[in-house]
């Protein structure tokens, strides 16, 4: 970062002034690092192949060959318009602050709270889809491991404690493994594409664009029977899965350098390599599948068993070291991204305990509680969860269905704030990431309604226990913020609170060794 110059330190620590906050975290991450950490959330290798089922039991090829460039587009609009927003007001906690200075204390409340909910289960649910793929890749084969919640639980333990310890120890070290989890991402999903190719019995290009129907029984009944219309659609949930976790750029904004132009290409970059990358890697899996009706039947297990059919046994175990450190990494990457969420909701009181979640420790300049708190409660929600169940359906898993539904709120809300807001007293002033008016509306209309495609998608059979919870979920909200919080919450320093936190931010500044705006 030799580009990044005395004056740049400035211009960043005086925005974050300007906001009311102190420069307590460390800034440690390049334009390329706020990329690498969000493209590491995202991971193609993660969600792309442990939720494939979604797409080979479902359109068949087409919903890869269609459905992800549709998917990841749907992605992508919540992603151009957040970028516009967080050009604007790069600070850690992103989505929280825009919620609060472009609506008022209720909305940056619920903004936080639907944000830290989607951020708690899917670290949860990235690090059980990281166990799952190593039981089906090493666990069971090599290991002789049987699958069973104490195991489950103990790897749990291992991966998001070890997820955890990386954060602690400062944002430069887990800025390096992300960086390097950034060309991980790159050179394996491009070496998975190749094996692929190679192994292909022949290439069948018009079976990325051939509709099918494989609802039910035919799929694995991944998806209950449904119409082939539907089907399709509902595959589009596993573009819109995987490409998520983008707003940890906005997450990191204080510890990022030049962060009001580098956090928006973060963002928007993120998601166009993974739509990229990920489009090349699942087209060439699909055309090395021996058959598309054989692949539909595998349901869930489709990945492994079309490894395991046509790749050669070494070159296959070296592709799923590469896949599983890969989700590794991505778990660690989600740890960062929580807590920080959790330190910017605490720094304004927003949780209970907020004075010990807002510490920010002097040794590593990381919000130590923070990191340990997000990664104990992602640990304490998959085991408890996984012990109670609904019907014949474990609690864990009809929760996991709510995950994204809750985070795609969290960046909903905001930017349907800034679509009224644009122009006005509130959002006035734009930062160098400015798309105009015109275009930052067009895409926050197109937020708004993939939001409402998104919702009516992810509370479908077999999630339809998703509405009750999202239904319940908000009338908790109402309860807890009508009898509680609307009297005690402040919100975020606005206006002439700025000017009143000056002594606070010297002292904050001063704990951590900060020299601060010079």
């Amino acid at each position: 970062m030799s580009d990044y110059t005395e004056l740049d330190k400035k211009q960043d620590v005086h925005i974050l002034h300007s906001m009311g906050y102190a420069q307590e975290l460390e800034r440690r991450m390049s334009s390329f690092s706020n990329f690498a950490v969000s493209f590491s959330i995202i991971c193609i290798l993660s969600g792309g192949i442990n939720s494939l089922a979604q797409a080979t039991s479902g359109a068949g090829g087409a919903a890869i060959g269609i459905g992800w460039p549709v998917g990841c587009f749907i992605s992508l609009v919540f992603a151009v318009a957040m970028a516009q927003i967080s050009s604007a007001y790069p600070t850690a906690g992103g989505l929280y602050h825009w919620g609060s200075i472009l609506g008022n204390r209720f909305t940056g409340w619920l903004t936080a709270w639907f944000n830290l909910l989607g951020l708690v289960t899917v670290l949860g649910a990235i690090n059980v889809g990281t166990y799952y793929f190593f039981m089906g890749s090493f666990g069971t084969t090599y290991l002789g491991l049987t699958d069973s919640t104490t195991v489950r639980i103990l790897f749990l333990v291992i991966i998001t404690g070890a997820q955890a310890l990386v954060n602690h120890m400062g944002i430069g070290l887990t800025a390096k493994l992300t960086d390097f989890s950034g060309y991980l991402i790159f050179a394996t999903s491009i070496a998975l594409a190749v094996v692929c190719l190679l192994a292909a019995p022949s290439y069948e290009f018009g079976r990325l664009f051939t509709f099918a129907n494989y609802s039910g029984e035919v799929g694995g009944n991944v998806w209950p029977s449904t119409s082939g219309a539907w089907v399709f659609l509902l595959g589009l949930l596993l573009p819109i899965y995987t490409i998520t976790g983008y707003d940890a750029s906005a997450h990191t904004s204080e510890e990022t350098v030049k962060a009001a132009e580098s956090v928006p290409r973060g963002m928007v970059s993120s998601v166009l390599w993974s739509a990229l990358f990920g489009y090349i890697m699942l087209c060439a899996f699909v055309l090395m599948l021996p058959n598309m009706d054989d692949a539909a039947k595998q349901g869930w297990n489709v990945f492994f068993w079309a490894m395991d059919s046509q790749v050669n046994p070494v070159v296959k175990d070296l592709l799923y070291l590469a896949i599983f450190v890969s989700q590794w990494l991505c778990g660690l990457a989600t740890v960062t991204s929580v807590s920080r969420m959790i330190f910017a909701f605490s720094r304004d009181g927003g949780l209970p305990a907020s004075k010990a979640l807002s510490k920010v420790s002097p040794q590593y300049r990381t919000p130590v509680a923070a990191i340990w708190t997000g990664s104990i409660l992602s640990m304490l929600f998959v085991w408890g969860s996984s012990l109670v169940t609904i019907g014949d359906t474990p609690v864990y898993t009809i929760v996991v269905s709510c995950t994204v539904i809750f985070l795609f709120f969290s960046f909903a809300i905001p930017i349907t704030l800034g679509l009224f807001a644009w122009g006005t007293s509130k959002w006035d002033k734009m930062g160098p990431w400015n798309l105009g008016e015109g275009v930052f509306k067009l895409f926050a209309v197109l937020s708004i309604i993939a939001m409402m495609l998104i919702f009516i998608l992810g509370i479908q059979p077999p999630n339809e226990w998703a509405l009750y919870i999202t239904v319940g979920f908000l009338v908790v909200t109402g309860i807890v913020w009508f009898g509680f919080e609307s009297r005690r919450f402040k919100g975020p320093p606005i206006g002439a609170d700025v000017a009143k936190r000056q002594a606070e931010i010297a002292a904050a500044e001063a704990a951590v060794g900060e020299s601060g705006e010079r």
